[in-house]
Formats: C-alpha cells, sequence, structure tokens
C-alpha cells in the first residue's frame, strides 16, 4: 500500500460520511416541505369550506330577495348586481384557489417523489454501511486470532526457555559441586 492509498482511503471515508450528511439534510429538507405542504392544503381545504358556506349563505339571501319582490322591488334589483358582481368574483377566485390547488399538490407529488428517491439512497447507503462493517469484523477477528496465535507461540518459547534456564542451572551447580569436590579431593592428596 502506497502512502497515496491511505490519503485515497481517508478521501473516500470523507465522501461517504459527506455523502450520508447530505442524505440526512435532503431527508430533513424534504420532510419539512412535506409537513408545509400538508398544512397549506388543510389551510385550503378549510377555506374552500368558508367559500362553500358563503356561497349557500348567498343563495338563501337570494332566495329571501325574490320573496320580498313585490314591495321591495329596487332593493332586489341592486342586490341581483351586487350578488351577480359577488359571484363573479368568488367564481374567479374559485379558479385561480383551484389552479392554486393543483399547483401545491403537484408540488406535493414531487416531494413525495424526492422523499422516495432519498430513502431510496439512504437504504442502499445503510447496506453500504453494514457491507463496510462485517467486513472490518471480519478482518478484525481475524486479527485478533493470529494475535492470540502469536501470543500462544510466545508463552510456549517463553515455558522452554524457562525450563532450558532450570536444566542449565541445574547443571552449572552440579558442575560447581563437582569442582568444589575435586578441589577438596585435590587438598587432600597434598
Amino acid at each position: 500500500m502506497g502512502p497515496g492509498d491511505s490519503g485515497w482511503c481517508r478521501q473516500k471515508g470523507i465522501l461517504q460520511a459527506g455523502s450520508c450528511l447530505l442524505a440526512l439534510l435532503c431527508l430533513g429538507s424534504v420532510i419539512y416541505l412535506y409537513t408545509h405542504l400538508q398544512e397549506k392544503v388543510q389551510s385550503s381545504e378549510n377555506l374552500l369550506l368558508k367559500f362553500k358556506q358563503l356561497q349557500e349563505a348567498l343563495s338563501a339571501q337570494v332566495q329571501e330577495e325574490y320573496e320580498l319582490q313585490s314591495w321591495l322591488k329596487q332593493a332586489i334589483q341592486k342586490e341581483r348586481a351586487e350578488h351577480k358582481k359577488t359571484k363573479e368574483e368568488f367564481e374567479l377566485f374559485k379558479l385561480e384557489f383551484e389552479e392554486a390547488l393543483n399547483k401545491e399538490k403537484n408540488q406535493h407529488e414531487e416531494a413525495k417523489k424526492k422523499l422516495q428517491d432519498l430513502l431510496v439512497l439512504y437504504n442502499s447507503l445503510k447496506l453500504e454501511n453494514r457491507r463496510m462493517l462485517e467486513s472490518h469484523n471480519q478482518k478484525y477477528a481475524q486479527l485478533k486470532r493470529e494475535h492470540e496465535k502469536h501470543m500462544e507461540m510466545l508463552l510456549n518459547m517463553i515455558s522452554k526457555l524457562i525450563e532450558e534456564s532450570m536444566v542449565l542451572r541445574n547443571a552449572h551447580e552440579e558442575v560447581r559441586s563437582k569442582l568444589h569436590s575435586a578441589q577438596v579431593s585435590c587438598v587432600a592428596c597434598r
């Protein structure tokens, strides 16, 4: 392994960590956008309900005006004109609202698709991480076995050296003893 390889591995690790962080940030942004869009859709639906209630109220008001037609003809004509204007404005607003609602729904679908894409990417990165962890664990287990084997060999060597040391010590004592005996008998011979 050359000196450039460790730099490449380090860059690769940084890139993978950055990719994971970017994926998580994107996932958080999409979830936030999705929640925001849901709230907007709910708010729009509430607004639509209010406008429907307004339309029903206006229809009831028109009905009452027709019943009072005999003695409120001018007021009814004025009310009709106002009602027509209000209805036109309502129809225009309703059209704009429906367009905005469709746009919101499209954005919601796009956000949902982005979220799904990010989930796929996240799962892919998670799988890659699991594979790397398994590979690391296997290498660690192999190194541990090699280390234990090496330690066992060293312990065996130490045991043998201790045994050899004891044998040499005993031999040394025996030689000293014989030398001492020889010296004593040599002194006695004189």
